[in-house]
């Protein structure tokens, strides 16, 4: 009987965590600052990088950028409208330039080069309600963030070229209206402009967002009226964010232990326990501290400090920024002798990396050399997660850019480092000759033939099994 309910038990729980892993909350989150045709603005990543942390704080599953082109942005979306699909809450998040055009509003890439309304509308920046619908219109909870209140910096470009008819190119933002299930927050007011922060620290609105936005048991609405506060009180009454919501039930990004389930509208989504962090303050830094900890960036680190002044991370905080002023070390140094000085700032990515062409056996290759040279990861010839960590490990040490993803310059360089007890081809063929030389005489009894490894699992699988198998039956038969 004691067995039975054991395997009822089991079950049960197995049933819980399908349960638990219902709620899917996906959510896009970009800062774009490194403009290459207008003046840049220091602070969108450091705001991407933190909000990041804070939305996978509780339980979300976030496509992250920073500093995008137009195509590395429309990959990102695409991957996001992917995930987004059918899921219970999706949150979009941006903070960089943005412009209104016309009544319309538009993202722009960091390689946005815009000269007329005409290039506004044929590709070069991102049309965001067309973005939104396309990529958000079926979860059940929408919640858009806009850091993008910035003065429009081609507004004199646009209309200088459309001297002929009159273009409507305001300061800020449009006004946006929210659609059933949604909610849009701007970090101020229709055509009003925003404040980018003090360099190296967060803006006023995203600083807001992060403070309220996943308190323990505060309904998004609720936590939005404490961001305007906040926002408020912080400018001097110089910037009030507004929004338009349109949401049917209350909604919880961090519901508080103590609260019931029940009591929120039955329509709510999202409206469930955060994760096992509990989305409580220490584990908001904690995220934090792991997005920034092997950064090469004295900004984000910076920023960090300056968000948790007396922060639990504080002492490794400062170590890593006094390293990084005293520059590489002499092994470093040696190492990067004779390489390209772009691998040092080219960003690599998804695209850079599925450029390259790598099959299996090369990317075995790339897992191989990170462990011989002390990365130690799993040679599978898959860049799993933890493959991904291990690479970011790497080029934080190299002084690349960190990002867990190849280009073709990284890879260049980790080719040429000498990687202790990686097999060459003279190797492989001393190798086969001791294997030749190693071979039974003619008329000899051959040796047991070794068992593959797919064989032995194989046969251990079946030994298992029927030891398995005779339990349950011997079980079933008492």
């Amino acid at each position: 009987m004691r067995t039975l309910t054991l395997l009822a038990s089991l079950m049960c729980m197995a049933l819980s965590v399908s349960a638990a892993k219902a709620d899917r909350r996906v959510a896009f989150v970009v800062g774009n600052g490194a403009y290459k045709n207008v003046a840049q603005l220091p602070n969108p990543p450091i705001d991407a990088k933190a909000m990041a942390a804070t939305l996978r704080n509780v339980g979300f599953e976030v496509i992250e950028g920073s500093n995008l082109s137009r195509d590395q942005m429309t990959e990102k979306l695409l991957d996001f409208g992917r995930k987004a699909q059918g899921s219970d809450v999706a949150v979009f998040y941006y903070a960089g330039h943005g412009i209104a055009v016309g009544g319309s509003n538009y993202l722009l890439p960091v390689d946005a080069d815009i000269k007329s309304e005409m290039d506004v509308k044929l590709g070069a920046a991102i049309n965001i309600d067309l973005t939104l619908d396309q990529t958000m219109g079926d979860a059940k909870v929408k919640l858009v963030f806009l850091d993008a209140c910035r003065d429009n910096p081609f507004a004199a470009k646009i209309k200088s070229n459309s001297a002929t008819r009159s273009v409507n190119v305001q300061s800020g933002l449009a006004e946006m209206k929210s659609g059933e299930g949604t909610l849009i927050a701007f970090a101020t007011g229709p055509g009003q402009t925003a404040l980018d922060g003090q360099e190296g620290n967060n803006s006023p609105f995203t600083r807001a967002l992060i403070d309220n936005i996943t308190k323990p048991g505060v309904e998004i609405q609720q936590a939005m009226t404490q961001v305007r506060a906040q926002v408020n009180e912080e400018t001097h009454k110089g910037q009030l964010p507004w929004g338009h919501t349109n949401l049917i039930g209350a909604v919880y990004l961090n519901q508080a232990p103590t609260t019931q389930v029940a009591n929120a509208s039955p329509t709510a989504a999202g409206s469930v326990p955060a994760a096992a962090t509990g989305g409580s303050s220490d584990g908001v830094e904690l995220e934090y501290w792991r997005s920034v900890k092997e950064s090469n960036k004295p900004e984000e680190l910076n920023a960090y400090l300056s968000a948790y002044p007396n922060g639990q991370f504080k002492a490794l905080a400062l170590a890593r920024l006094a390293a990084i002023k005293s520059g590489p070390s002499t092994t470093t140094r040696a190492l990067n002798a004779g390489i390209d000085p772009a691998t040092f700032t080219d960003e690599a990515s998804q695209l850079t990396e599925d450029q390259m062409g790598l099959d299996k056996n090369q990317r075995r290759d790339v897992q191989r050399r990170l462990t011989g040279l002390g990365f130690d990861t799993k040679l599978t010839g898959v860049f799993s997660d933890e493959t991904r960590s291990v690479l970011k490990r790497w080029q934080a040490a190299r002084g690349y850019p960190s990002s867990g993803y190849l280009n073709k310059l990284q890879h260049k360089a980790l080719l040429a480092e000498i990687v202790a007890g990686t097999p060459t081809a003279s190797d492989n063929s001393q190798k086969a000759a001791r294997r030749a030389s190693s071979a039974p005489a003619a008329g000899s009894a051959p040796a047991p033939a070794p068992r593959s490894n797919g064989g032995g699992d194989a046969a251990g699988a079946a030994f298992v099994g029927g030891v398995v198998g005779g339990m349950m039956g011997g079980m079933f038969r008492r």
